[in-house]
């Protein structure tokens, strides 16, 4: 008998009998809890069966994995109950050693098995004061990108800093974080315009948008459409509901923040952006990535590779803009993100996923859904409507740019 730590209760255990299975199942459980999407995963675990000799079929969704072993009139199956965790690229490329040590029989699944166990609980790999700052550079970047000035960029790295310590305090209080989202929605609007009356007039939405770039759930958007988009349909759906979810518990503590300020304030004084020097976006184009190989907890040595991936995501999409208006451009960037990934992955022997989620966080339509998002609660029906049309389309382009990467230029492995 053993006890299952997320549910805590009793239950038989008989993989000791079929390490080959606890290891299958263990690696399924890590690889989404660190934030691989359910067409992956099922294809992961697949291989596994297959370099074991076993028959396996699985099911995954975002809180869930099925998996069934065994001839189909005499199977055994596991049902497994995961909570969905946060994508970390240095725990997903130590799971990818272990994957390519198993399939080219350098490693039993007994050791591998005890190497995921040392994995999952390795602590976290940078401190909190270190993905603090990088909240707020993260923060100031997305400002600047947005076409942000000084005041707006100095108001973003602020609120990013403080989303930043709210994440922290949300991991010592699993009770905040049902709520975090509106939260650090609420926090952020309120900082936003209250600013206005200490620092004096400027772009408060900007600042806004800026400050809670991290949060947006555009990656989540983005996965949801290539889960649908690769006939996963239940896990597909429910991320897709969830994206929405979010949006909407952004946009009420949004909507909320900028009710109270108004009571007791007045309206936020705003003005035009003052522009800033074009050497700060290429400055934004180098912070960004290396924001994010933080906040992704990245091994370092990844971190020049993640900024190249972010370069050519903002170069990228750049010029599609140009050449095919500014949604659609977005295809482009995706196309050379994912190509650059397979090239990393067959030449340095790590998994594509760790540059091309960096870049594609880079192009995600979440500022986009969040604007349309805004304008509705503001009773802006047409300009809503049009601008989450535009989220849709974006969306749909950079699933159309990473899907034909892959046909083009797939990956050594699918890791």
């Amino acid at each position: 008998m053993a006890t299952d730590t997320q549910s805590g209760l009793q239950i038989e255990k008989d993989d000791s009998s079929k390490p080959e299975v606890g290891f299958v199942l263990s690696l399924g459980r890590a690889l989404h809890t660190y934030g691989y999407p359910a067409h992956r995963l099922e294809e992961m675990m697949g291989r596994m069966s297959v370099r074991f000799g076993l028959q396996g079929q699985f099911f995954s969704t975002p809180t869930s994995i099925f998996a069934s072993f065994g001839a189909q009139d005499d199977q055994r199956t596991y049902l497994m109950r995961v909570t969905p965790g946060e994508v970390n690229l240095g725990k997903l490329t130590e799971l990818d050693d272990v994957i390519i040590g198993v399939l080219r029989y350098a490693t039993s699944p007994e050791t591998g098995s005890l190497r995921i166990e040392k994995i999952v609980t390795d602590p976290p790999r940078y401190g909190n004061l270190l993905m603090t700052i990088a909240f707020g550079l993260a923060s100031a970047s997305a400002s600047r990108f947005l076409g942000g000035g000084l005041k707006e960029v100095v108001v973003s790295a602020l609120i990013g800093i403080f989303i930043g310590l709210l994440s922290i305090l949300t991991g010592r209080f699993p009770a905040v974080g049902g709520v975090f989202e509106p939260l650090a929605a609420f926090s952020a609007s309120a900082l936003a315009a209250g600013m206005s009356f200490v620092i004096g007039p400027y772009a408060v939405s900007n600042s806004m948008l800026g400050g809670l770039i991290v949060l947006m759930p555009g990656l989540t958007l983005t996965v949801a459409m290539i889960e649908l988009s690769t006939q996963h349909l239940s896990s597909g759906t429910a991320r897709l509901s969830k994206a929405f979810v979010v949006f909407l518990g952004m946009g009420f503590g949004v909507a909320l923040a900028n009710s109270l300020i108004k009571t007791v304030l007045g309206d936020p004084r705003i003005a035009k952006i003052a522009p800033m020097p074009s050497w700060t976006m290429f400055a934004a184009m180098i912070l960004m990535p290396l924001s994010l190989t933080i906040i992704l907890r990245a091994h370092k040595r990844d971190a020049i590779w993640i900024v190249i991936s972010g370069i050519l995501a903002v170069a990228g999409s750049r010029i599609g803009a140009n050449l095919l208006g500014p949604e659609i451009g977005v295809f482009l960037g995706a196309l050379i993100v994912g190509i650059a990934g397979s090239i990393y992955s067959r030449y340095l022997d790590h998994p594509s996923i760790v540059t091309q989620v960096p870049g594609i966080l880079m192009l995600v339509p979440g500022s986009v859904g969040f604007r349309g998002l805004a304008a509705l609660l503001d009773e802006k029906v047409v300009s809503g409507i049009d601008t989450t049309f535009k989220m849709i389309l974006t969306a749909v382009a950079l699933v159309a740019g990473t899907l034909i990467a892959g046909i083009i230029a797939p990956s050594r492995r699918e890791a």
